[in-house]
């Protein structure tokens, strides 16, 4: 699958000045709201990736997702795995398992997102379900913008600001390297440009 094309097709590849969840700054931002509103997309990318879960053999149990925007992933990833899902939520800005959803003990969870930047909410997430007693077994996503290091490709990127579990892996369909800047050190700000926030988020 073209990654890049899809979302591009999907006017899901924006152009601007961005503030990323993370709070860093990008001229590019991706909108996975915009491609996941298509299910049939939705599905194909999903099963995309829920092939290279299962080629590395991880058992997984059940995917978690953080609210808002891991959800439709998070969902479809576990129908392609046939596995059941939940998600975490945010409640006075603290990560939080809620609406009935439980773990069992030593329960094997894989954590989706749509996009992984440094990981920051995928952790939260893991250590909500962790200190619950389940166990996490890796990280999925269907965009990874390369702060992180992805399974197929573990050395290929600076992973000092990623947030993730070094010790575990993380699968993604895509990498999009685009630059980004600390808020302090950004360009765009610099020449007068004021950063907006198109995600979960924001607007």
């Amino acid at each position: 699958m073209n990654i890049t094309q899809i979302y591009k097709n999907a006017n899901a590849l924006l152009e601007g000045h961005f503030l990323l969840s993370s709070g860093r700054h990008s001229p590019f931002y991706l909108q996975s709201a915009k491609v996941l509103e298509n299910p049939k997309i939705a599905q194909d990318l999903a099963q995309s990736l829920a092939k290279i879960i299962q080629d590395s053999a991880i058992k997984v149990d059940c995917v978690c997702s953080p609210a808002l925007g891991g959800i439709l992933a998070g969902y479809e990833l576990a129908r392609a795995l046939g596995v059941r899902f939940i998600f975490t939520e945010r409640v006075n800005g603290t990560m939080s398992l809620r609406r009935g959803f439980e773990v069992k003990k030593e329960e094997k969870i894989l954590i989706c997102e749509d996009i992984i930047t440094t990981g920051g909410s995928a952790m939260e997430s893991a250590k909500v379900v962790e200190k619950l007693g389940a166990k996490v077994v890796g990280y999925a996503a269907l965009a990874n913008r390369g702060i992180c290091n992805r399974y197929q490709s573990p050395n290929q990127f600076n992973a000092k600001e990623c947030k993730l579990n070094p010790n575990l892996p993380l699968f993604a369909l895509e990498d999009f390297i685009f630059e980004t800047f600390e808020a302090q050190n950004c360009p765009l700000c610099q020449q007068g440009s004021i950063a907006v926030k198109p995600g979960s988020r924001g607007n």
